[in-house]
């Protein structure tokens, strides 16, 4: 999965539009970022399972964006803006992604010790 995510990103680096980028975007993808960790870190706390914190956090700070943008474009009767969708995805995906990598290192750093242990017994 950590492949296919990885070889997703770069299929889409040269869609970028970084003439386009504004601080609220910046603001949206840090506002990501935060729902996405905090989000990871709970669910990982309670069930240790790598793979429902990372579908958690992820699906949260997308549900955040998404629900930020309908209320701004169809409740406010403002625009539906796409790119903060997208900064405020973008940063969900990358703390998730983040976090998933160097979540459970030290878990299976013990257990091989362990194993080590029994071993010379």
């Amino acid at each position: 999965m950590k492949i296919f995510t990885t070889i997703l990103l770069f299929a889409f680096i040269n869609l970028s539009f970084s003439q386009e980028i504004t601080e609220d975007d910046g603001l949206h993808f840090l506002t990501g970022v935060a729902i996405s960790s905090g989000t990871y870190a709970f669910v990982y706390s309670r069930t240790q399972n790598k793979s429902k914190a990372f579908w958690y956090s992820l699906g949260l700070s997308t549900f955040a964006g998404l629900g930020k943008e309908v209320y701004d474009g169809y409740i406010i009767e403002g625009k539906f803006d796409t790119s903060e969708l997208l900064s405020t995805v973008l940063g969900g995906l990358t703390a998730s992604y983040t976090f998933n990598i160097f979540t459970g290192k030290r878990k299976k750093k013990k257990q091989e010790e362990k194993k080590l242990v029994y071993q010379r017994l």
